[in-house]
């Protein structure tokens, strides 16, 4: 079996519905420029508040994806 290597990136998605959806937010953005994601690790969830009410979500997360040379 061949080796692999794998690269993390730290990303901050956010949304204004849910903590699941500002994760999603990230890894959908990170998909449409990485290839071969593999693992997303939320490491970090906070929320945004103004005049007592929340008015967004963000989630840290960690990802994982396939590192490749440069041909």
């Amino acid at each position: 079996m061949a080796e692999s290597v794998y690269k993390i990136v730290e990303l901050v998605g956010t949304s204004t519905e849910s903590w699941e959806a500002a994760a999603a937010a990230a890894v959908s953005r990170a998909s449409s420029t990485l290839r071969d994601l593999r693992i997303a690790e939320v490491v970090e969830l906070d929320m945004q508040i103004e005049d007592g009410r929340i008015v967004g979500y963000r989630a840290k997360i960690k990802l994982s994806f396939k590192y490749e040379d440069a041909v």
